[in-house]
């Protein structure tokens, strides 16, 4: 696909600026923040930024290539869209936006079991390119009941999440109405009118909800009984008897996402899992954790070719994918960058962001002068 993009925000700190005047603020920073004190969102790109490349600049050089082949299927970039819960919230069909661009670019869109999408529709959107990201349910009839559904609707690979045993604690969620369960103030509504392009589509589109739990639901859930469900509904701690009955069931490629430890590695290539993806959930967790790059590190070192190791936050631009694949990730996911780009860009934000990711990421490319994806580990400093 042509690569075109917006030459007025050609970085991702210019997408930021634009989509903080452009969407509320209590939904900007449900997107933006961390959890307690944001050390681990701070340091997961700080430390990132730590790695260095080596260019070889007199090299015989015949072209670089992004094409980068994952579970039997070749991407058109070595980054795919993480998933995020309430996508709808920080802007109005907002994962229905990413998964068509996703679609046009050839690369992976990861589907939430909170967002704000359907599997359904996200499926019709991307032809069933798509992968789906389970939360865990406590009852065994629910969670086959959307495996089947994800199944359905052509998704071929399932993220199961196992790094939200607790919700973390994020002060600007509390202050702002957004923990569980939710409640909306004067001053979120002072906020919603001073952004009129965000409320006028959020009127034009709906109110944003779980889309894909919507059959489940009681019907008439005031905010508080909807909090109170969602609690009711969702165990978060997953173990090896749950990802095991899955790994029975699940008869595509299947991915452990919030990996963060060589233990927890260990444990899914014993049940037989194709991929995993080193993540802290974009610091919005456990702000005593390590850095995702600093997670990932051991896991390369010694599982690298036993399992597809991929790697999500913190990841902000083209130079920072670069230096996810030098440090050995098979793979790289984003999620904030990609809703920064369509809280700026609204429609536009998906192909928008996606093109000039992929021209940053070339640029770096033909910088160090590595032709393949695969071959960035040999420029790592």
């Amino acid at each position: 696909m042509p690569l075109h993009y917006n030459t007025d925000y050609p970085s991702v700190d210019d997408l930021i600026r634009r989509a903080k005047k452009r969407v509320p603020r209590f939904a900007f920073e449900y997107l933006d923040g961390g959890c307690n004190e944001d050390v681990n969102l701070i340091k997961n790109t700080a430390e990132l930024r730590e790695v260095e490349l080596k260019p070889y600049y007199l090299s015989k050089h015949t072209g670089s290539a992004l094409k980068t082949e994952l579970f039997g299927h070749t991407y058109d970039a070595p980054f795919g869209i993480a998933p995020i819960g309430l996508q709808g919230l920080v802007w109005p069909n907002a994962p229905e936006i990413l998964a068509k661009a996703a679609l046009q670019h050839n690369i992976p869109f990861i589907l939430s079991t909170v967002s704000t999408a359907s599997i359904e529709r996200i499926g019709e959107l991307t032809e069933g390119k798509f992968w789906f990201q389970l939360y865990h349910p406590k009852e065994d009839a629910l969670r086959d009941d959307i495996l089947d559904r994800a199944e359905a609707a052509g998704c071929k690979v399932l993220c199961v999440l196992c790094d939200v045993p607790s919700f973390g604690f994020r002060p600007r969620d509390i202050r702002n109405g957004l923990a569980m369960p939710p409640k909306m103030s004067l001053t979120n509504f002072l906020q919603i009118f001073g952004r009129p392009a965000w409320a006028l589509n959020t009127l034009y589109h709906g109110q944003p909800g779980f889309a894909t739990m919507k059959k489940y639901m009681p019907k008439g859930l005031n905010m508080k009984a909807l909090g109170a469900y969602m609690n009711q509904t969702f165990s978060g701690r997953v173990n090896e008897a749950k990802i095991a009955a899955i790994r029975d069931r699940w008869k595509g490629k299947l991915v452990l996402k919030g990996v963060a430890s060589e233990e927890d590695t260990e444990l899914a290539v014993k049940l037989g899992l194709d991929g995993i993806i080193v993540s802290n959930h974009g610091g919005r967790q456990l702000d005593a954790g390590q850095s995702a790059i600093k997670s990932l590190s051991p896991i390369v070192e010694n599982y690298r070719g036993k399992i597809k190791i991929m790697m999500d936050s913190g990841v902000r631009s083209g130079p920072d994918v670069a230096r996810t694949l030098a440090s050995g990730a098979d793979f790289v996911f984003m999620g904030r960058t990609f809703m920064y780009g369509v809280g700026a860009l609204g429609n536009e934000g998906g192909n928008h962001t996606i093109s000039m990711l992929k021209v940053q990421l070339q640029q770096v490319m033909e910088q160090v002068c590595c032709e393949r994806v695969e071959d960035f580990p040999n420029f790592l400093v």
